[in-house]
């Protein structure tokens, strides 16, 4: 388990960095002056003078900083990324939401229980098995509004009775599984990025919200959707969350610039013709509000524009980080600062 940066000192962060200390991953960055690089605790480039050195909790700080990822440690590779034998368990999951994985069958994946149950309640807020129920209930939903009765789901969702099903179903959803075929329901996914994870949310429609899992303004999003599609969020299967991740994928390699996944923007009607202007910002380009503002033909609504830009719920692929200043400096970023400013200069070098 790592040790809390702030009760370590220079010395003992300096130490770790010249052993290459696997123990204090996640505590300190190392960020050399003489470079302007910072690095991981077990990096293998050659170690700087200790005066040459100042540590950093978290690479956000170093980058506040001025400093640059080392390209020999990637700090920034995946930060909270999900363990590869979770993303396994994810995977089963999303093939067959009947699947019942329980300790026993966790033991036999080589999977401690203890373990996934607190990466579930840290990450999702819910032990793993009820994760599973939620995602079992999802897909029975569908198979429900796409006709199939509720014997026949009940039993292909690997409940052994009806009252077992209902009882389950009305626990995850409020509703019994017979007046549930007006139900809306958001499909929820948490997405690994170079940047940190992300919440995904899709309707039938398209994607409706993309943001990082730290943004102090989540929760309020998610209630604002919720109301406004009188809808509960859950997670589960949805192909546009699919493509959402093979798409960020390929974005975050410098492969695609351009997405192509369906979008189903909710906001006022303000709103989505400032989020519309967004997506006309070319990869790799900038353009400050007020252009934004001429753009739209609205020079005298700069501030509403700003605040419009504020509440896009649907980060990176409606590209509100490219939207700076008039004065060239990088302006605020519901994502933080420090993100606005990684994605910037990836896609400054990759146009």
């Amino acid at each position: 388990m790592p040790i809390f940066a702030p009760m370590l000192s220079n010395t003992i962060m300096y130490e770790a960095l010249l052993n290459k200390d696997a123990t204090y991953e996640g505590s300190f960055i190392a960020a050399v002056k003489t470079t302007g690089i910072f690095c991981r605790p077990t990096c293998t480039a050659r170690k700087p003078k200790p005066e040459n050195v100042e540590f950093f909790p978290s690479v956000k700080e170093a980058m506040l900083n001025g400093y640059r990822p080392c390209k020999v440690c990637t700090p920034l590779q995946n930060p909270g990324q999900t363990p590869e034998q979770i993303q396994q368990l994810l995977k089963e999951l999303q093939n067959d939401a009947t699947l019942k994985i329980k300790d026993y069958d966790l033991v036999k994946r080589g999977l401690e229980p203890s373990f996934v149950r607190r990466w579930f309640l840290k990450n999702h807020t819910m032990t793993f098995q009820a994760f599973q129920r939620i995602f079992r209930i999802n897909a029975a939903l569908k198979k429900l509004q796409q006709g199939e009765s509720v014997t026949a789901t009940a039993f292909d969702s690997g409940y052994e009775s009806l009252s077992g099903f209902s009882d389950s179903f009305k626990n995850v959803l409020g509703i019994s599984p017979g007046k549930s075929l007006h139900k809306t329901i958001l499909d929820l996914a948490r997405i690994d990025t170079p940047l940190g994870p992300m919440f995904a949310c899709a309707t039938k429609k398209g994607i409706c919200l993309l943001e990082f899992t730290d943004r102090k303004m989540l929760e309020t999003e998610f209630k604002t959707i919720k109301k406004k599609l009188n809808a509960d969020i859950i997670y589960g299967v949805n192909p546009h969350l699919d493509l959402l991740k093979l798409e960020l994928d390929d974005y975050f390699k410098g492969t695609l610039q351009n997405f192509t996944v369906p979008l189903d923007l909710l906001g006022t009607e303000f709103q989505i013709l400032v989020w519309h202007e967004l997506l006309s910002i070319p990869y790799g380009t900038t353009r400050s509000y007020m252009k934004q503002a001429i753009q739209l033909n609205k020079a005298s609504a700069i501030r509403a524009i700003a605040q419009a830009n504020g509440m896009n719920k649907i980060s990176i692929v409606v590209p509100c980080h490219r939207v700076i200043g008039s004065n060239g400096q990088l302006t605020g970023y519901g994502g933080g600062i420090w993100r606005k400013k990684w994605l910037l200069e990836m896609e400054s070098k990759l146009k």
